[in-house]
C-alpha cells in the first residue's frame, strides 16, 4: 500500500539533492510533481490542492531558498505536512471509567468490519481487558456465525440473539456483559454495499440505545478517495469517535488513507495489515509519514522486537549467544521470531531505504525458509556440533533437504560469519563503561534476544527511547 507514491516522491527528492542550490521553478516543478504523484495515489483533489499549497507557501521562504541545504529542507517540509495530513499526534482508544465500557464498530458493508471487531477484541485482551462481542447484524447471511468463528479463536465470548431487533440485541448485550463481569463490550453493527437510510437510521438507534464511550469507523483502505463522501456521511449522522484503515497489506493505491483526516477532521486510531489476530497496530501519523518518504520505521521495529522478547522465555539461548555459543538451532529460533514480527519483507521495509532494496528484488524473502529446511536434515549432534560437518555429512544433508551441497556450504558460511559477528557484539557490550563480563554488579546478563546480538530488554529500551528522541 502508498508503494508507488513512497517510490515516486523519492525520486523527486533525489532530483532536488542533485542540485546545490535551489530556485523558484526548481520548487515549482517539484510541486507540480508531488501533485502528480498524490493524485496518482488516488487522494482526494481537494487535499491534494491544500497540502501543496502550503508546503510551497514554506518551500519559497528565504529560510529554505538561501540556506546551504535547501533540498534536506524542503524533504523536512513535506514530511512536516504529510505528518499534519496524517494527523500530527497519535491518537489513542479512549475508555471511560464505567464498566462496561462500549465501543461501537460502523461502516460499509465488505469493509473488513466483523473481523475489526475480533482483533480489537484480542488486543484488548491481551492488554487485561475481559472483552465481549456482540453481532448485531442480523442481515447479512452468516455475519454472527463468522464472529463466533473469530471469537472462538481468540478465546472470547460472543453474544447473539439471531432474529432479534438489532437495538434490542445491543441492549440485551450489555446487560449480558455485566452479568458474566466483562469490562468491554464491542458491538459490530449491521453495514450496506452503500450509504442508506435505513442504515444510519439503525446506528443512530444502536448509539443511542447503548451510550459508547467510542463508535470506530472501519475504512477498506483500498476504496481510494471515493470513501471520502462515505466516511463523512457516516460523521455527519453518527459522529463518530476515529477510524480503523483495514487492508493496508493490499496492492491499491491507497489514497484514501491519505484523505480521510483531512476531510473529516476524525483521526486514524489502527491500521490492519493481515488476516490474523495480532495484526491490528496503534496508527502512528509521524512514522507513516516517514516511511511514505523512505525513511523507514525503526522504533515500531525495535518495539516489536521486545514485544516477541516478552513473550518468550528465551534466557538460556540468549546465555548462550553471550558466550559465543551459537548453534544451528539458534538459526531456526531467530527465524521464528522473524517471521512472528512479519518476516524479512516486513523488517527491512521497516529501515530506511528497505522499500527500495524490496522492489528491486535485494532481498530474498524466503532465504531464512530455506536455511530451515536444511537444519532439520541434520541430527542433533550436528545442529549443536556444526564442527563435525565433513563432505559426507554435507552431501546427505543435502540429499535430504532436496538442495545441493553449495546450498549446505553456503549455510555454513553465513552460520560462522554471524557466529562471528555475535561474539563482536557480545563483547562490545561487555566493554562498555560501568560493565564486566558478566554484566552490572556482576551479575550475568539476561533476557538477550537470539538476532539482535544477544541484546537485552534494557538495550532494546535504551535505543527505542533513543529513536524516539531523534
Amino acid at each position: 500500500m502508498l508503494e508507488n507514491l513512497s517510490q515516486r516522491l523519492q525520486g523527486i527528492f533525489s532530483g532536488l539533492k542533485s542540485k546545490g542550490r535551489l530556485t523558484e521553478a526548481d520548487i515549482n516543478d517539484a510541486m507540480r510533481e508531488i501533485r502528480l504523484a498524490l493524485l496518482e495515489a488516488d487522494v482526494n483533489f481537494k487535499v491534494v490542492k491544500a497540502f501543496v499549497a502550503r508546503t510551497k507557501e514554506r518551500c519559497l521562504t528565504s529560510e529554505v531558498m538561501d540556506s546551504l541545504t535547501p533540498a534536506q529542507n524542503v524533504v523536512k517540509i513535506v514530511l512536516d505536512e504529510l505528518t499534519e495530513l496524517l494527523g500530527r499526534t497519535d491518537a489513542k482508544l479512549a475508555l471511560s471509567g464505567k464498566i462496561p465500557s462500549v465501543i461501537m464498530l460502523v461502516g460499509l458493508q465488505g469493509s473488513g468490519k466483523t473481523t475489526a471487531c475480533a482483533k480489537l477484541a484480542y488486543r484488548l485482551k491481551q492488554e487485561g481487558h475481559s472483552p465481549l462481542l456482540v453481532a448485531c447484524d442480523i442481515y447479512r447471511p452468516a455475519a454472527a456465525d463468522q464472529l463466533q468463528t473469530l471469537g472462538g479463536e481468540i478465546g472470547v465470548r460472543v453474544f447473539r440473539e439471531d432474529g432479534k431487533d438489532p437495538v434490542q440485541i445491543a441492549k440485551d448485550g450489555i446487560q449480558d456483559a455485566i452479568d458474566n463481569l466483562r469490562d468491554v463490550v464491542i458491538v459490530d453493527t449491521a453495514g450496506r454495499l452503500h450509504v442508506d437510510e435505513a442504515m444510519m437510521d439503525e446506528v443512530a438507534a444502536i448509539k443511542e440505545a447503548v451510550d459508547p464511550d467510542e463508535i470506530l469507523m472501519v475504512v477498506d483502505a483500498m476504496t481510494g478517495q471515493d470513501v471520502v463522501g462515505v466516511v463523512q456521511a457516516f460523521a455527519d449522522k453518527v459522529d463518530f469517535d476515529g477510524v480503523i484503515m483495514s487492508k493496508m497489506d493490499g496492492d491499491a493505491r491507497g489514497g484514501g488513507a491519505l484523505s480521510v483526516r483531512e476531510v473529516t477532521g476524525k483521526p486514524i486510531k489502527f491500521v490492519s495489515s493481515g488476516e490474523k489476530p495480532d495484526s491490528l497496530e496503534e496508527f502512528h501519523p509521524d512514522r507513516m509519514a516517514k516511511r511514505i518518504l523512505g525513511m523507514g520505521d525503526v522504533v515500531s521495529l525495535i518495539e516489536n522486537a521486545v514485544r516477541v522478547q516478552q513473550a518468550e522465555d528465551e534466557q538460556m539461548e540468549a546465555e548462550e549467544l553471550a558466550r559465543g555459543n551459537l548453534t544451528l538451532n539458534d538459526f531456526i529460533t531467530m527465524n521464528r521470531q522473524v517471521k512472528k514480527m512479519g518476516g524479512i519483507g516486513k523488517l527491512v521495509s521497516a529501515l530506511p531505504g528497505g522499500d527500495k532494496m524490496l522492489g528491486n528484488g535485494q532481498v530474498d524473502e524466503n532465504a531464512l525458509d530455506d536455511m530451515e529446511v536444511i537444519i532439520n536434515s541434520m541430527t542433533i549432534e550436528e545442529r549443536n556440533h556444526p564442527d563435525v560437518l565433513n563432505a559426507g555429512r554435507r552431501k546427505r544433508i543435502a540429499s535430504g533437504a532436496g538442495v545441493t551441497v553449495t546450498d549446505v556450504n553456503n549455510l555454513m558460511k553465513k552460520y560462522n560469519e554471524t557466529k562471528k559477528m555475535v561474539k563482536k557484539m557480545t563483547a562490545g557490550l561487555a566493554q562498555q563503561p560501568g560493565r564486566n563480563k558478566k554484566g552490572k554488579k556482576g551479575k550475568k546478563r539476561k533476557g538477550g534476544l537470539p538476532g539482535l546480538g544477544g541484546m537485552s530488554m534494557s538495550d532494546l529500551r535504551q535505543l527505542q527511547s533513543m529513536m524516539k528522541d531523534r
